[in-house]
């Protein structure tokens, strides 16, 4: 089962940022931007400083002032539905300028990103005459009865190599790419950068459990690779430890029970063989 407690928002702010590192200083980033009520809430609003800059990464090649992005995790629906509330959202924006018509409908953009392409939405769009294209690998621009220039960024089909960050965001990684990614991140200096690649390392590992068991036990992994997982690793190790010691004292309280041995003294032995309040212990005992 696929971890439903994985923070899959904060790692796609994180990969955003790397992927668009080449034109940080021409970029504005504010994430959940709030459109006056709190559960009207944009994932990530990117504001280009002068639209004249052309940006590097194809992903951000549709952008204008204003870029409205929506993350979908890989649970997460991408439906007609969807679709045209991002395009309210955009809408919202516009609208709530501090003067009449301070943001211009053509300055406007929508990105939907999610790993896997939403073929029922696609079929949507055959069916009532979009028209699609496919300027880049993964990224499709809707064109024609929309409001605001539209992509949807399908990551699983980027170019790996090309984008490590946004392509780490998947429950179905292989052990190579944890390590590529690992490597990426080894190459970063400034501080920013790590603290963003490492909220898209927790993502890549906590929604790929079975790797997470294969890196701890590879012998051929550098220590420099590893010091990287360390911060995230060390928390899900005592954590795992935390558990294996419950499951243990529980045990020890099953057996002294069929022994035939009194709640006083099981809690003289839990005491002294592990260290537990008088609390602790009876939360065993209920």
């Amino acid at each position: 089962m696929k971890d439903a407690n994985v923070q899959w928002h904060p790692g796609f702010i994180g990969a955003m940022n790397l992927e668009l590192k080449k034109n940080r200083d021409d970029l504005f980033f504010e994430k959940e931007y709030n459109l006056n009520t709190k559960p009207l809430e944009i994932d990530l609003l990117v504001i280009k400083k002068n639209t004249d800059v052309q940006i590097d990464n194809e992903i951000g090649r549709i952008f204008r002032g204003h870029n409205i992005l929506e993350y979908k995790s890989p649970r997460d629906e991408l439906d007609i539905d969807t679709f045209y509330k991002a395009a309210d959202y955009a809408s919202l924006y516009k609208s709530y300028g501090k003067t009449l018509d301070a943001v211009k409908a053509d300055d406007v953009t929508v990105s939907l990103v999610r790993q896997a392409k939403p073929y029922g939405l696609f079929r949507y769009f055959r069916k009532h005459d979009y028209l699609v294209t496919n300027p880049y690998r993964g990224i499709y621009y809707i064109q024609e009865k929309v409001l605001f220039p539209t992509q949807i960024v399908v990551t699983k089909e980027l170019m790996w190599e090309e984008h490590v960050w946004l392509g780490a965001l998947s429950d179905s990684l292989e052990k190579q790419n944890l390590v590529e990614l690992l490597e990426e991140i080894e190459r970063l200096r400034g501080k920013a950068d790590r603290e963003s690649a490492q909220s898209v390392l927790e993502v890549g590992l906590g929604a790929n459990k079975q790797i997470f068991e294969e890196l701890i036990g590879d012998e051929s992994m550098s220590e420099e690779l590893l010091e990287i997982l360390k911060p995230v690793l060390e928390p899900k190790m005592v954590l795992r430890e935390q558990q294996i010691r419950k499951e243990d004292i529980k045990v020890t309280v099953d057996v002294l029970r069929e022994f035939g041995h009194q709640d006083c003294e099981i809690k003289t032995a839990l005491t002294k063989k592990y260290g537990l309040s008088e609390k602790e212990v009876d939360s065993f005992l209920q």
